[in-house]
């Protein structure tokens, strides 16, 4: 009878262990899911805030202001169409400055090495235009450290230039750039077949030798693309760039601030809060930056175009005025 008891207990014992130990997974699948669901719910909750308030900041940047003031638009980094530097940045700021009724004057405050002559046409264009349907309303260029190419190319349509005596200013020029790699592949016993139906298709392929020819025509279109910004600049600075003094302004080269001063490159030396201050006669700045959110930043990283990264990697690159 003992032995019936004892296996008898023995099997209550292993039941209750069997219940525990069922009891203590269920606990912790429970615990898991608890967990993951207050993990998603703080992600949902951050990623709302984000959705819900960046665009709020963004759109209440600059857009009431009770008192006269200096608009202020940054230029800065590459002059690209999927940079913060864009043209639908830069020209979206610039009309929203114009249209703002306490808005004494523009400054563009340029840190830029240039970029694309697209984009850089772009805001020349409307910097123009602008500037007609706003007359009283004037534009000050002010450079920072550096004012060079496609940078120069948007300031050169502003009222005014200023720099300080040791910016970097100038660099009236156009580059395209590629590699080479025909002796590479030649040491590697690699052939490169290309099929086209169009004659010249295959002439910027960095993997077949150059011709003489197609190397005249690529010459012809950056040259085209030169003359082009020759001109903007010509017009927009007028009398006061002293070319015919100095015909290398238009070679590429680059001057310090106080330098382009003397060659016409620039009016004359002064900060941002100089000009606002002692030129425009407005000293409180607003700034009209259209600025990305960190969500729009995210997407555009995660979105970067795979023929872009490509056209990198093999080495070509469209004209840019650098």
């Amino acid at each position: 009878m003992s032995d019936e008891l004892k296996v008898a207990g023995d099997e209550r014992a292993w039941q209750l262990l069997e219940k525990t130990l069922q009891a203590s997974v269920i606990e912790q699948r429970r615990a898991r899911r608890w967990g993951i669901f207050f993990k998603l719910l703080v992600f949902v909750y951050l990623f709302g805030t984000l959705l819900l308030f960046s665009p709020l900041l963004k759109l209440g940047k600059g857009a009431s202001v009770a008192e006269s003031h200096t608009a202020l638009i940054e230029v800065r980094g590459m002059i690209m169409a999927d940079e913060q530097a864009s043209a639908d940045n830069i020209v979206s700021s610039l009309r929203a400055a114009f249209e703002n009724k306490k808005t004494k004057g523009i400054i563009l405050r340029v840190n830029s090495p240039g970029g694309s002559p697209v984009q850089s046409g772009y805001i020349y264009d409307e910097i123009k235009r602008l500037r007609g349907e706003y007359p009283d309303i004037k534009v000050y260029a002010v450079i920072s450290d550096l004012g060079a190419s496609g940078a120069y190319y948007i300031a050169s349509a502003a009222d005014h230039i200023y720099a300080d005596k040791a910016s970097l200013v100038g660099s009236i020029g156009v580059t395209a750039a590629t590699f080479g790699f025909v002796g590479a592949m030649e040491k590697l016993g690699v052939d490169r077949r290309v099929y086209t139906s169009g004659e010249h298709k295959a002439f910027l392929d960095p993997f077949q030798p150059p011709k003489e020819e197609e190397t005249r025509f690529w010459k012809s279109v950056l040259e085209t693309t030169h003359q082009q910004f020759i001109d903007s600049v010509r017009q927009g600075r007028g009398d006061r760039l002293k070319a015919d003094e100095h015909p290398e302004l238009f070679s590429g080269l680059i001057w310090s601030g106080e330098q382009a001063l003397q060659l016409g490159l620039v009016d004359a030396l002064g900060s941002s809060s100089y000009v606002a201050r002692e030129v425009i006669g407005a000293k409180t700045i607003v700034d009209f930056t259209k600025e990305e959110s960190p969500l729009d930043r995210f997407t555009k990283k995660l979105g970067a175009s795979v023929a872009e990264r490509l056209a990198l990697w093999m080495g070509f690159q469209g004209p840019a005025l650098r």
